[in-house]
């Protein structure tokens, strides 16, 4: 879709139009198509990368630029980046049924793909592909919400999925050295966030290699920061748990 604007004479390719209604008036800004959804979901933060310019329109097509009486009796303000970014947050995004259906299908994948790279099957380890995710997914009648994060919706995902397959996050390795003083009563401490130890020595100091759900894991190096004050320390040896070679469902 391209626009001629008569009042600036600048041409507007690729717009996305996001429109709200306020005082009975209605408001239109120009924005870069599939940059919206980004900005809302907070992985655009650049204004700029979003509107095409920072003015505020009655109607983009035409060109009509909002009168500023207009604009500080229906949002208190002149200032038309504000209004700008109020209209991109709560406004709605005009897109064809077409353009919408493909970008819910594109969220769809992406979800898909999160879930494969952060899961594996608990019995085996081994990841699942993004295709038997989608799959799994489309059984379990998963329906997109675009006002919300690929990665929000991806753990809303697992935790769906958990009730029909095995799928768990993928383990972190990690190595932690805690003083000798502190070491029993931390390692107790630590217990119930640890998913496996795999090795522990103690000698001048506790070394424990241990396998632990993503999720625990800002817990822990809390726990260790402030309770050794510094003394202990954590290291990431790897960030999924897997085998080779990816799962399959027969």
């Amino acid at each position: 879709m391209s626009i001629f604007t008569p009042t600036n004479q600048i041409r507007l390719t690729n717009v996305a139009v996001v429109r709200t209604k306020r005082a009975g008036k209605r408001f239109e800004i120009a924005c870069y198509r599939n940059k919206v959804l980004g900005w809302r979901t907070g992985a655009e933060k650049d204004l700029d990368e979003v509107l095409q310019t920072h003015t505020v329109f009655v109607n983009v097509s035409k060109g009509q630029v909002a009168k500023k009486e207009d604009l500080v009796k229906a949002f208190g303000t002149e200032d038309q980046t504000e209004i700008c970014k109020l209209i991109l947050s709560k406004g709605e995004l005009q897109v064809s049924d077409k353009e919408r259906h493909s970008q819910l299908e594109q969220m769809f994948r992406d979800i898909a793909t999160i879930v494969a790279d952060k899961c594996v099957n608990p019995e085996t380890k081994r990841p699942y592909t993004v295709i038997l995710i989608e799959r799994a997914m489309k059984d379990i009648h998963y329906s997109v919400k675009p006002g919300k994060s690929t990665k929000q919706q991806a753990l809303e995902v697992i935790k769906q999925l958990k009730e029909t397959m095995q799928i768990e996050r993928a383990h972190m390795r990690l190595r932690f050295v805690l003083p000798q003083k502190e070491g029993k009563r931390l390692k107790e401490k630590l217990k119930p966030l640890i998913k496996t130890i795999e090795s522990e020595d103690f000698d001048e100091q506790l070394e424990i290699v241990c396998l632990v759900d993503p999720g625990c894991f800002r817990e822990i190096d809390e726990v260790i920061r402030c309770e050794t004050k510094g003394k202990g320390t954590l290291e990431v040896l790897s960030l999924k748990d897997v085998e080779e070679g990816d799962e399959r469902l027969e």
